[in-house]
């Protein structure tokens, strides 16, 4: 059995992994797992061999391993990919490490809320407060000002002159809102400028392929096409939902 990625196109670092592994010709089966369904915490692999039944997952073998930076810096190497992506010069690695750090904590959990407060939540009947949607607004602007300030500063690239990790980690999260109807851009003109260069880098067909299932999401939601959490899943998202601060 070759390399196996199980993957749901709805989260953020699923597609980042997912187009990392296209965009460099990894072969790969991929092994669809539909989290609002459950499946990562009954599916065989998720019960026997990844106890923190987490997405996304990669299989090589009898090799299993989580988190998508993770995931990604093992293909790096075990597919040499090309040395633009996580560079062996300590200095150009140490920035990128600088951003991955700063991005778990102020971007991963942050961008990914508007999706839980306008549908997911909805779903399953719970009504995040709306003190906790402006909180999490003002999270996001100010977490974008980071991002366009420090890191990304008079380059083209976050961590330098070519795309890395870091700008395909941070596109796909910073495109979760925007697929949802929010203006991340308007007034910042330097960080619409770089995700349009990570973006003509990766190609349109491979960014359409990736983001099918999170582009038409309210689309879904107003044809009331949307999936229905199954009741196994439903510990799962309450608990994410308590989570928003």
């Amino acid at each position: 059995m070759g390399l196996e990625l199980y993957l749901d196109l709805l989260s953020q670092p699923c597609r980042a992994v997912y187009i990392f592994a296209k965009k460099n010709g990894i072969p790969f089966e991929l092994r669809p797992v539909e989290l609002f369904k459950g499946q990562h915490l009954t599916g065989a692999l998720f019960q026997k061999s990844s106890s923190l039944q987490r997405l996304p997952t990669l299989k090589d073998g009898d090799f299993v391993l989580t988190e998508s930076v993770a995931i990604m810096i093992y293909l790096s190497f075990k597919y040499q990919t090309a040395e633009h992506w996580y560079p062996p010069d300590l200095h150009a690695r140490a920035r990128i490490h600088e951003y991955l750090g700063w991005h778990a904590d102020c971007i991963r959990g942050v961008f990914g809320v508007l999706l839980w407060t306008k549908v997911l939540a909805p779903l399953i009947g719970v009504q995040v407060p709306e003190e906790k949607v402006q909180r999490n607004r003002t999270a996001m602007d100010q977490a974008l000002q980071v991002l366009q300030d420090k890191f990304l500063g008079d380059r083209a690239f976050l961590t330098g002159r070519q795309v890395a990790l870091a700008d395909l980690l941070a596109l796909e999260e910073l495109m979760q809102p925007v697929a949802l109807g929010y203006d991340l851009f308007e007034g910042r003109p330097q960080l619409a400028a770089w995700c349009e260069r990570v973006e003509t880098f990766l190609g349109t067909d491979l960014l359409q392929e990736a983001r099918s299932s999170i582009l038409n999401v309210m689309e879904r939601v107003a044809k009331k096409t949307f999936l229905d959490p199954l009741p196994e899943a439903y510990p799962f998202m309450l608990l994410r939902i308590s989570k928003i601060p």
